[in-house]
């Protein structure tokens, strides 16, 4: 039986190997440090903070990053020396976030546009590379929306032991609310991804040359998904919202494993719950939102600024260097109490 076992193995092998081979592919790009940092002999300068989480010079896409987690995100950037160009469609909400947030050290571009159009992302990125022609350090793809308010528990939750009661409530769903949710959270991630590619490209050759305080960078894409994208509840009656985000997580993966020898990083941020106009239905004149009902999560609160933008400081500076098709969950532990898929 083991000889058995021990041959199959073998086999096995052999037929993988050229799949293997196929599939990861060494990039063709040199990562960029130091020969102490290969041997594993850093010095004390290389593991400061103010270098592992440098995003000095950076420039930023933000999309959705006039509310919420978006503005959150851009905040934080900005904060720490980054130029930012937020996309959204509202330029009355890009404006208040530009003349209230853009005070330095780096500095935030508003952008009016709409992601749900091929040829609006395209000009968009047209946009963007025209004001940074020496390209883009990161993209983050933060918009989203959530269109379940016919089926949200919120609003009313069914006989959970009645098939007919739970069928009669999960038909009150809109096939249109599902396909606006999808292309905004799915299939327009994929084609700002697509579209902001050569520019994230450019800046793995300029940032060897001229920016030696960043060892080990690499371009990254940040995209921001849900921990409703692996909790296998129902979230609270928001199907079309979770399997929307179940879906973008995916398409992280696939997107890291596809763009391995171009050199850039895809990374997935998976919040809890956050203020945003999303959780409460509105900003205040800050654009912020606040949540006053208490969080049921172990860490007893919902998340903060500074809670995502540690996150973002992370995935986007030479920390994460060694960290490729990877989800972080800031959630306050909430998928330690239910069940979920990670």
């Amino acid at each position: 039986m083991e000889h058995i076992m021990f041959r199959s193995l073998v086999s096995s092998r052999k037929i993988l190997a050229p799949l293997r081979k196929s599939l990861f592919v060494k990039p063709s790009l040199p990562v960029v440090i130091s020969k102490k940092m290969v041997s594993g002999a850093a010095t004390n300068e290389d593991l400061k903070s103010s270098k592992l989480f440098d995003v000095s010079g950076y420039t930023a896409v933000v999309t959705g990053g006039g509310s919420g987690i978006g503005l959150m995100i851009a905040q934080t950037l900005q904060t720490n020396g980054a130029t930012v160009f937020i996309i959204g469609q509202r330029k009355e909400a890009l404006d208040k976030v530009v003349e209230k947030y853009s005070t330095g050290p780096g500095k935030i571009i508003g952008l009016e546009g709409d992601i749900n159009s091929k040829d609006g992302v395209q000009k968009l990125a047209q946009e963007v590379g025209s004001q940074s022609p020496s390209g883009v350090h990161l993209l983050v793809n933060n918009a989203g929306i959530a269109r379940d308010d016919n089926t949200k528990y919120s609003n009313g939750q069914p006989d959970m032991k009645s098939a007919e009661a739970i069928s009669e409530h999960l038909l009150k769903s809109d096939p249109a609310a599902w396909a606006a949710t999808f292309e905004t959270n799915v299939s327009s991630q994929f084609f700002v991804s697509a579209a902001f590619l050569p520019l994230l490209s450019k800046t793995l050759p300029s940032t060897r040359k001229s920016t030696p305080n960043h060892p080990g960078f690499t371009p990254s894409i940040v995209n921001i998904t849900s921990i409703s994208g692996v909790m296998k509840g129902s979230s609270s009656g928001q199907f079309a919202y979770s399997a929307s985000k179940a879906a973008f997580l995916h398409l992280t993966r696939m997107m890291a494993t596809t763009f391995i020898e171009t050199g850039i990083r895809v990374n997935s941020i998976a919040p809890g719950v956050f203020p945003s106009e999303m959780t409460t239905g509105k900003s205040d004149d800050s654009m912020k939102s606040e949540m006053s009902s208490e969080a049921s999560n172990p860490t007893g609160r919902y998340g903060h600024e500074t809670d995502v933008g540690a996150c973002v400081l992370f995935l986007a500076g030479p920390a994460s260097g060694f960290l490729n098709g990877q989800v972080v969950y800031p959630d306050g532990g909430n998928i330690l109490m239910s069940p979920a898929a990670t």
